[in-house]
């Protein structure tokens, strides 16, 4: 098959799209309240080319301030991840993950994951603990 043939399937096909990111930095709004993630980045696994849009643009005013950009995808240096089923909460929260690993929401395919990518954590053991915790698969790199 020529490569235009292939860039014409690659186009119609939205499952065969490069996976886009939302690359997080948070900063506490208080010195008494902890950031445990500093820098990570998330993708998604099995949605819709552009799902990623919608929580990559929705900032964190509160305590902990969030800054999120959207990116091709995530970069290779990070130094752990956590994958878990991606829920209709987890778009609007990338931090809620689902525990029923077989759950299946209402327009969300059931392959979907969600992939946190961990860059800059000010604790790492804790950010694993509290990946486990909502029931997901944590990493090292």
């Amino acid at each position: 098959m020529g490569p235009r043939i292939l860039l014409l399937i690659a186009a119609l096909c939205p499952a065969a799209a490069m996976a886009e990111g939302c690359d997080v930095l948070t900063r506490s709004q208080s010195p008494s309240i902890p950031a445990v993630e500093t820098h990570t980045c998330y993708e998604y696994e099995n949605m819709p080319v552009d799902a990623i849009a919608w929580s990559c643009s929705n900032e964190s005013k509160e305590m902990l301030s969030s800054t999120k950009n959207k990116v091709a995808s995530c970069g290779d240096r990070y130094q752990a991840t956590c994958t878990a089923t991606l829920t209709q909460e987890a778009l609007a929260n990338p931090q809620s993950l689902s525990k029923d690993k077989s759950s299946e929401s209402a327009n969300i395919p059931a392959n979907a994951r969600i992939t946190t990518f961990y860059y800059e954590t000010q604790n790492l053991a804790q950010a694993k603990i509290d990946c486990e915790t909502r029931g997901g698969d944590w990493k090292n790199k």
